[in-house]
């Protein structure tokens, strides 16, 4: 058959059948394999056991990652809602701001239209009624009561 010696490579059946060659008749061959197949076994079972160790320490990275995820996720989550709180807050404020700005504007208006009527020169011409075009004071074009009131008072 084969020969033992040489750094071919061989199937199983040709290894066993060459050593069966060379190793005396009895239980050396079978103890042999059984050696083989023991070193396989632990073999098989110490990469068993690393590979359940690396897959527990990655289960262990995971679970230290959700943990870390969901505290950052309610510390934002948190933070969030702060935020909100103090946007509403500053969109009130500037609502009321507006409502003031506008307000003043409309004071500031009027008092500069005072102030070009009473300056001297600076009365705006009539209309062809009669009537300003840019102040028209109630008071413009009424009677003054109170004359009529005098006037009944020095009849006496």
């Amino acid at each position: 058959m084969a020969s033992s010696g040489g750094n071919s490579p061989r199937s199983t059946t040709t290894i066993a059948a060459g050593l069966q060659a060379s190793v005396s008749e009895g239980g050396d061959l079978g103890r042999l394999l059984d050696q083989r197949k023991r070193r396989r076994m632990e073999s098989n079972r110490e990469s068993a056991r690393r590979s359940r160790m690396r897959k527990q320490m990655h289960l262990d990275e995971l679970a230290t990652a959700a943990t870390r995820l969901t505290s950052e996720n309610a510390r934002l989550s948190a933070r969030i809602a702060v935020m909100s709180r103090q946007l509403m807050a500053v969109e009130a404020e500037n609502s009321v701001l507006r409502a003031q700005l506008m307000e003043l504007s409309h004071q500031l208006e009027s008092l500069d239209n005072i102030v070009r009527w009473v300056e001297p020169g600076s009365v705006p011409e009539p209309d062809r009624y009669g009537n300003s075009q840019e102040w028209n004071p109630v008071w413009q074009n009424q009677p003054i009561a109170a004359a009529a009131a005098f006037q009944d008072i020095f009849r006496y």
